[in-house]
């Protein structure tokens, strides 16, 4: 019986230690739910292994077919190249190793379960939805794609029933969550939740905290982090890239 790819989660990486933590964190709980499946964790930057390290032990270990996963929310930079880029520097230099690429963490109706399991736990209730807005607060990109695909989740998550759903962003695009939550407090709405659309702590992170709290908003929400929406999200992802059909492409040497 053939032994299936190895799953090799990469994550963005940060100075702050939290990330990382965060991330294995995110990675366990994954392992947990697939037991004996390989599954590591590299970085793009900051922290260790970096990818080309992750894929080198995992190459000498044995394994000749990986899944790589964009530990991503929005197909942005990072996505469309640095990823690739260090995926292709691997697979030349290792004869033999195959490495399917799959898609980034959102869209996914699992993304919105994990907001709401972290707005249920910062206090909010099924009752109070009718009577919040909340600020969907990311991290920002300059890729217009990537504005875009936030700003319809807003849209969507908006009919699920809270009163109003506006984005914000921590970096590179407008608005910044504390004028969202200004903006919504103008328009009437009593009660304004923040919930970071992040999935590990860190600088970006800290700067909407920080937001929600100068603006003065009702509720913050944390981060995604190791939510079990999240793990099973990874899995999905995994799934989609391990059985796709041969015409699309996995990256070999």
């Amino acid at each position: 019986m053939s032994r299936a790819p190895a799953l090799l989660v990469i994550a963005h990486g940060s100075r702050d230690p939290r990330h990382a933590a965060t991330v294995h964190a995110l990675t366990r709980r994954t392992r947990e739910l697939r037991p004996g499946m390989r599954v590591e964790t590299a970085f793009l930057d900051f922290n260790t292994p970096s990818v080309g390290q992750a894929l080198s032990a995992l190459y000498l270990s044995g394994v000749r077919e990986v899944v790589a996963l964009p530990l991503l929310l929005t197909r942005a930079f990072h996505a469309k190249s640095d990823i690739p880029a260090a995926l292709a520097e691997s697979t030349a230099r290792l004869p033999g190793l195959s490495v399917r690429v799959a898609d980034v963490l959102g869209p996914s109706p699992l993304l919105l379960s994990a907001l709401e399991r972290r707005l249920t736990e910062a206090g909010l209730t099924p009752a109070d939805r009718a009577t919040t807005a909340v600020v969907l607060a990311s991290a920002g990109s300059t890729d217009p794609e990537a504005i875009a695909v936030i700003a319809e989740i807003a849209r969507e998550w908006r009919h699920t029933g809270w009163c109003a759903v506006r984005p914000a962003f921590a970096s590179a695009a407008l608005p910044r969550t504390e004028d969202a939550v200004r903006a919504l407090r103008a328009e009437g709405f009593a009660r304004v939740a923040v919930a970071p659309y992040v999935i590990a702590p860190g600088r970006l992170p800290d700067r909407i905290a920080a937001g929600a709290e100068a603006a003065g908003a009702d509720v913050l929400a944390d981060v995604l982090g190791a939510a079990p929406e999240l793990a099973r999200l990874l899995l999905h992802r995994y799934d989609a890239a391990a059985t796709a059909p041969a015409r699309l492409p996995a990256l070999t040497a």
